[in-house]
């Protein structure tokens, strides 16, 4: 098996970053006119910003809002939309949703993508791949591109004025990087990409852990005073790059797959990907077997920027067996990651891990009250 990376063609992070996009586009050779596919605030704040870094580029654009859900309907939507527009480069501006959204219509139409998240929510910028939902929120598929972005642009003045709680969903998504690669890499199992993972890869998903735990609470605290710090900007490398680069190059394995099970319990729908993510974690630590160290120190970091760990948390505080058990089938259907981890599972299993790690954080929280 061959080892394979993957990554975007360029990634430019800073302050302000947003008046560059034109001219960042010009330097790889991306020229327009481009659709602009936008959620409701970045329309809201930066299309005068667009205006002016489209216009010093020369570049036309056009900006079309986002319907919400990364869905089949949407893609097509949107592909229609950018056909009568003429458009060279799809430009997706907002949340993960709508990055997966312009990935997706670019990659049927064969156009060049540029993805400029306006919340580091999630490591959905760098990756070559797309999430859909169907119209109730619930998760129905993969689909995994030839190519990585042209393009990752992050506006950390933008990022830094985002609600908190985004930032720290963002945090629970690129918790799990670490210890799904390690899984894949001990597994030798294929990454997203199709090939073995790299030494380069596991450790840009160990910098990435390291950096939470050194910088999340700092970067956290400055999300609330809308403050661009050097924590931050190191926060939102790993949250958009390392976690990116990691998972995709390394591989995913159960924490992803009960993040997929949970979108079935409609409780969880008010939580961010990344917040079932982080719970997701825990489940696989659980799984695993991991030391009760490693799930501590999980714990703490989670609390620490208001993370899940329990069912509580997701909504799920009145889970019965029933729907705990249409959990544990999903998280274990055909072609999940979670049969990347080195043994067999069934829903039994999961349910059982699902309701330990829910205990172990009730317990968490009983001994860290006050």
């Amino acid at each position: 098996m061959l080892s394979v990376f993957s990554s975007p063609s360029r990634y430019t992070q800073g302050p302000d970053a947003t008046l560059s996009l034109g001219s960042e586009m010009k330097r790889i050779g991306l020229q327009g006119p481009a659709l602009v596919l936008a959620g409701r605030s970045p329309a809201k704040r930066l299309s005068g910003t667009w205006q002016q870094a489209f216009g010093d580029a020369g570049l036309t654009h056009k900006v079309h809002p986002f319907g919400g859900e990364c869905s089949h309907k949407e893609i097509e939507d949107v592909k229609q939309v950018a056909r009568e527009a003429g458009a060279k480069v799809i430009v997706g501006a907002g949340g993960g949703k709508v990055l997966d959204t312009a990935r997706a219509v670019a990659a049927e139409l064969d156009l060049a993508v540029v993805n400029c998240p306006t919340v580091a929510s999630s490591d959905a910028p760098c990756s070559a791949l797309s999430v859909l939902y169907d119209e109730e929120g619930r998760v129905v598929d993969y689909r995994v591109y030839g190519r990585n972005p042209e393009l990752v642009l992050v506006d950390t003045t933008v990022i830094a004025c985002a609600p908190p709680r985004l930032l720290a969903a963002g945090m629970g998504d690129a918790l799990a990087t670490v210890f799904e690669a390690r899984t894949c890499v001990a597994g030798h199992v294929r990454n997203m990409r199709g090939g073995a993972s790299t030494r380069s890869a596991l450790a840009l998903a160990e910098l990435c852990y390291q950096t939470l735990i050194e910088d999340g609470r700092d970067a956290f605290a400055a999300t609330q005073q809308q403050a661009v710090t050097p924590a931050l900007e190191r926060l939102v490398e790993a949250n958009t790059l390392l976690s990116g680069l990691g998972f995709e190059s390394s591989g995913l394995a159960a924490a992803h797959s009960v993040h997929n099970g949970l979108t079935v319990a409609h409780g969880t729908h008010a939580f961010f990907h990344g917040e079932k993510v982080a719970f997701g974690t825990l489940v696989q630590l659980v799984l695993e077997g991991k030391p009760s160290s490693v799930l501590a120190e999980v714990m703490a970091f989670c609390r620490s920027v208001g993370l899940p760990i329990t069912l509580s948390d997701i909504g799920l505080a009145d889970c019965d067996r029933g729907e705990l058990d249409r959990v544990a089938r999903r998280t274990i259907a055909k072609g999940e990651t979670i049969h990347n981890e080195p043994f067999e599972v069934n829903p039994g299993m999961v349910a059982d891990a699902i309701l330990a790690a829910d205990a172990i954080g009730r317990r968490w929280d009983r001994d860290h009250a006050g």
